[in-house]
């Protein structure tokens, strides 16, 4: 039995999915009613092109008066040996960017770097949509993370790296050689004095924005806090919770350091900040409807103040002080909030059910404790 004519594409997406949860072919064969040959066909031509493989190819004859010119061919390899990590769409959107007209569709332009050589078919299937929460507008929160270290000759280098959350915009991209407090602050400074301050930052559970890996707050942390930005942790064990900036994380080491060998450290400074500029505002993003982040994103309405707020809590909340061991006297018992707030008033009001007591810091909850506990 053939592919049903009304379900074509579904049914050919489906018979890829089966294969890649580990279904034989010559199962999913048999449970399409196709042929062997017709499975491995629709499976090599998914492998090597991706979904759009999938669609029913034209039966003209391949010499055709409409066959892509040797200019625009030789157009479309120079743009793809500048940014080699890029596909069709990312390509065409860039050189029409830049005035070139005439060009293929993103698919023919994918068929073109297939028959030269340019793409490896195992890397092409990996390539997956991203289907993720998205803040609704610029600085409502930005994502904070370094990549995984590289060396330098016998140093190792951390990418510190921000993304606007809503536009994908790559706030900083700072190659460290640790990740200390006071080298993310510093960093931090300079990225709210040239963008101001967003709403919140979303990290991870380790060092040095957490000081444990159940997300404990940290003196960067209560920094923060004090500017007016909350601070939100990942899900233990989750990464995929920053996957905005995982992908970013991806794209990195596929368009700027594969390939790439520094013999010193001072070189990979110069070298982040061109391809940030490329990233941000020229790159295609799938993601933004094949525009660069620079079209989403404006800087933050709230600037980077020249010295600390004040520390205030409204009338419906009780001052306590942190103690030297990070505690607090609440219904006469010590109750832990964590000793990087050692020293600071923080307010206590009463939870939404009795006997339920939330510790703010500024204007975020740190801490959530219930009197019934023994």
């Amino acid at each position: 039995m053939p592919w049903y004519k009304e379900t074509i594409m579904s049914q050919r997406r489906e018979f890829i999915g089966l294969i890649e949860s580990s279904v034989k072919v010559s199962d999913a064969c048999r449970r399409f009613g196709i042929s062997r040959r017709t499975g491995y066909k629709w499976l090599g031509r998914f492998e090597a092109e991706g979904e759009e493989a999938l669609e029913d190819r034209s039966r003209r004859p391949l010499r055709s008066p409409n066959k892509t010119p040797d200019e625009a061919e030789q157009v479309i390899l120079r743009a793809r040996k500048a940014h080699p990590a890029w596909g069709g769409r990312k390509l065409k959107r860039w050189l029409q960017n830049r005035g070139v007209e005439g060009l293929p569709s993103p698919s023919t332009i994918t068929e073109i770097l297939r028959r030269h050589g340019r793409i490896d078919p195992a890397e092409s299937r990996k390539r997956e949509p991203y289907h993720r929460f998205e803040a609704p507008q610029p600085n409502d929160l930005w994502q904070m993370d370094f990549k995984g270290p590289f060396k330098v000759e016998a140093q190792a280098c951390h990418p510190l790296t921000v993304l606007d959350d809503h536009s994908r915009f790559a706030i900083a991209l700072q190659a460290c050689e640790g990740q200390t407090r006071p080298l993310v602050k510093r960093h931090l400074e300079t990225a709210f004095e040239a963008y101001g301050l967003p709403k919140a930052m979303l990290v991870d559970n380790g060092p040095p924005w957490s000081a444990t890996t159940m997300g404990e707050w940290t003196k960067l942390s209560v920094w923060l806090l004090r500017l007016g930005v909350d601070v939100f942790h990942s899900r233990i064990r989750h990464p995929q919770t920053l996957g905005k900036d995982e992908r970013f994380h991806k794209t990195l080491l596929q368009e700027c350091l594969t390939g790439r060998p520094f013999s010193t450290f001072d070189q990979v400074q110069p070298h982040f900040d061109r391809w940030r500029d490329v990233y941000n505002f020229e790159r295609p993003h799938e993601s933004l409807g094949m525009n660069p982040p620079a079209s989403r994103y404006t800087t933050s309405s709230r600037p980077y103040p020249s010295k600390l707020p004040p520390i205030e809590y409204g009338p419906q909340d009780q001052v306590r002080k942190v103690s030297d061991t990070g505690r607090i006297v609440l219904d006469g018992r010590l109750w832990r909030v964590g000793k990087a707030f050692c020293g600071y008033p923080v307010g206590v009001r009463p939870g939404p059910e009795d006997g339920q007591i939330k510790v703010i810091f500024c204007s975020q909850v740190i801490k959530e404790i219930d009197l019934k506990t023994l």
